[in-house]
């Protein structure tokens, strides 16, 4: 409960009725959940609009509702606060209705199309092993110290986001790391959020479903960026060319990281095997268990933001040697018997698909083959399904389409889409096998003594999405039992 007056200080109101001298229970933007004394946003949504709920909102309890256009009836008794952004709002009030936790919290932010859930989750898991108290909200997790809560959004609601961190704060956190999506800076649910930090990884084709182009992408996630404060830093990866212009608006220090150039942060690939990496990091030798070298980049981005939160160097790097990558990030299993090992990867972009296959490639010893299951989600972006398929088609020397999360699609339109990606000199090397898991067993069976197999699309996701429905579906624990494991 808060005194409405008293949330906000950061609110740019057009225009109240009534009063704001009443307190009030909860921030609330679904009709559905509102309550006696609650806040209701009315927001402009991607497919519903709030104001659409304010009857409901108000019959279901709501003394104030914070809109962005007034509505032809204004209700006794009821306070109106009139916006410019509902979301905005939202965000500011949260953040103020939690006590701004944010502020109290050392907060680094990480965005990017890929590498975003593994270089939190490293930082999470480097800071924890450090002794330090830490917060972690994550595609994957979300997790206070020990407590595991479990995630249904890359970044949470603007409420929901302030709870978690809010709840940090009163278990002794000193730091957190955050992922923030694309939808979540476009959305305004990191308004009223205050990062010490900000770090990017890289951009490439995703969500244009949602954002319409490319260019709305870049700029969505460029905000982020925008709106670090001047105490803060920026560090982005300046060998994706979209790495300068991210923070090119920037007033956080900005700090730079690369694998090809000279510049703040840098490192070199002296080997990438099975059994790791071996890299020059800050002058330095360093191995991990981690493979490939889209994860030299991740390990190169979590050791410079160590060291901008003044972390000691050698503890640092001492404390990174025993680091395992994020739960299905290039997870794999070997078959006790053939050796064929089975990997397991959240890669659900071309670009992603691309960096785990020529991962595989380099690590081939001599003519292992490399297959690959991969589907693409239902009412998703349609537009990267042939692009999935051509890279699979381009690494692979056997490629099963599948479903992934079909969602409200029919799975075997998607895999006829995805199927447009293959040129006909391909075609022989293409299967198309529907249900998932008789498509991991195909592959598995089709495999020879030491070759790959990748199930690439749902990393640590623990169900299959169909017609709105989440079954259980687990690509890790069918390997498994294939396995024999």
């Amino acid at each position: 409960m808060a005194l409405l007056q008293d949330i906000l200080n950061n609110i740019s109101i057009k225009k109240t009725i009534g009063t704001t001298d009443l307190s009030v229970n909860h921030l609330v933007f679904d009709s559905r959940k509102v309550k006696t004394a609650d806040v209701f946003f009315a927001v402009k949504g991607h497919v519903l609009d709030g104001h659409q709920f304010i009857e409901k909102a108000i019959r279901n309890g709501a003394s104030v509702i914070v809109l962005e256009q007034l509505p032809a009836t204004i209700a006794k008794k009821i306070t109106y606060l009139l916006v410019e952004d509902s979301a905005e709002a939202l965000g500011q009030m949260a953040s103020a209705f939690y006590g701004y936790p944010s502020q109290q919290l050392k907060l680094i932010g990480i965005t990017g199309t890929n590498g975003k859930t593994t270089t939190a989750t490293l930082l999470f898991d480097l800071f924890t092993s450090m002794g330090y108290k830490v917060g972690l909200l994550s595609t994957v997790a979300n997790r206070i110290g020990g407590k595991i809560i479990p995630s249904t959004h890359t970044t949470p609601d603007a409420v929901g986001l302030n709870e978690l961190l809010s709840e940090m704060v009163a278990t002794g956190c000193e730091y957190a790391f955050m992922e923030v999506s694309s939808h979540a800076i476009h959305q305004r649910r990191i308004a009223g959020i205050t990062f010490m930090g900000g770090v990017f990884t890289n951009l490439t084709h995703d969500h244009l479903d949602y954002h319409g182009s490319f260019r709305d992408y870049i700029y969505a996630k460029k905000r982020f960026f925008d709106d670090l404060p001047k105490a803060a830093f920026a560090l982005t990866n300046i060998d994706d060319k979209q790495g300068d212009v991210m923070v090119q608006n920037t007033k956080a220090k900005i700090l730079r990281y690369s694998l090809r150039r000279l510049t703040d942060y840098k490192a070199k690939i002296i080997d990438n095997s099975l059994t790791g990496l071996h890299l020059k990091l800050d002058e330095v030798d360093f191995f991990s268990r981690l493979i490939g070298g889209f994860n030299a980049y991740n390990l190169l981005a979590v050791y410079a933001t160590a060291q901008l939160l003044e972390m000691d160097k050698v503890e640092t790097l001492t404390h990174m040697s025993g680091l395992q990558s994020a739960e299905g990030r290039f997870e794999y299993l070997i078959h006790p018997t053939t050796f064929v090992y089975a990997i397991v990867d959240y890669a659900h972009t071309p670009d992603a698909l691309e960096k785990v296959l020529s991962t595989l490639k380099k690590l081939r010893r001599s003519k292992e083959q490399i297959l690959t299951v991969v589907g693409c989600g239902g009412d998703r972006d349609k537009r990267k399904r042939p692009m999935m398929a051509k890279v699979a088609v381009q690494y692979s020397d056997q490629v099963i389409l599948t479903s992934d999360n079909p969602r409200s699609e029919d799975p075997e339109t998607i895999i006829q889409e995805m199927e447009e990606g293959i040129a006909a000199e391909d075609k022989n090397k293409v299967l198309s096998i529907t249900n998932r898991e008789q498509a991991i067993r195909t592959a598995c069976k089709l495999a020879r003594p030491g070759d790959f197999v990748l199930v690439a699309g749902k990393g640590h996701e623990k169900y299959q999405e169909i017609k709105g429905v989440k079954h259980p579906f687990d690509d890790q624990e069918i390997i498994k039992e294939i396995f024999a494991l």
